[in-house]
């Protein structure tokens, strides 16, 4: 199968007269109600919003807490800035990485080290990431215009595969007249 043939990733080709071309890829918490804000669209974007920012708030206070075990432990100013510089570089860098997953696909085949070594920032950057889904929720569906993209760009060489396969194509005419061949 050649990319023209090959439907993008998560679409499938139904077949079907009320299917036909490509189904539009579900986003997560949304499914495909993205593609005409039906189905409670707005109460699910509320969701998120809220979900988002009540868990990155348990976050904080989770992180308040391990502030709390390291003064008691004594350990020191320059613990504790460096404790507060890590979360704040990392909640930074996993707001900026789960903000560009909202804008486009993932890098290239041989990106997986720098994806596996992020997964470790994202991990401790975690209220970035959370704040991150709740300021893309405000806007729209966290995804929603990369999908949507994707989604009207297939719908696009599906309608241009499916004009020229219409019609006949022996009735065609080409552009240079044929030769008649020598019957000698």
């Amino acid at each position: 199968m050649s990319d023209e043939q090959t439907p993008p990733r998560g679409r499938a080709d139904a077949g079907g007269p009320e299917n036909d071309g490509p189904q539009p890829e579900p986003i997560r918490f949304f499914g495909t109600t993205w593609v005409h804000h039906d189905g409670g669209y707005a109460l699910r974007r509320a969701g998120v919003a809220v979900g988002s920012l009540a868990l990155a708030a348990a976050g904080a206070v989770v992180l308040r807490f391990a502030f709390q075990g390291l003064e008691i432990a004594a350990v020191g100013p320059f613990v504790g800035i460096l404790v507060v510089t890590g979360f704040a570089i990392c909640s930074a860098l996993a707001f900026r990485r789960t903000w560009d997953g909202f804008v486009r696909r993932p890098g290239a085949p041989g990106a997986g080290a720098a994806d596996m070594s992020g997964q470790s920032l994202m991990l401790i950057g975690f209220i970035g990431s959370l704040l991150a889904y709740f300021c893309r929720s405000l806007v729209e569906a966290p995804g929603e215009r990369l999908h949507r993209a994707e989604y009207a760009a297939a719908r696009e060489r599906h309608e241009r595969r499916r004009g020229t396969r219409t019609g006949n194509p022996a009735a065609r005419k080409s552009k240079s007249p044929k030769r008649p061949k020598n019957r000698h």
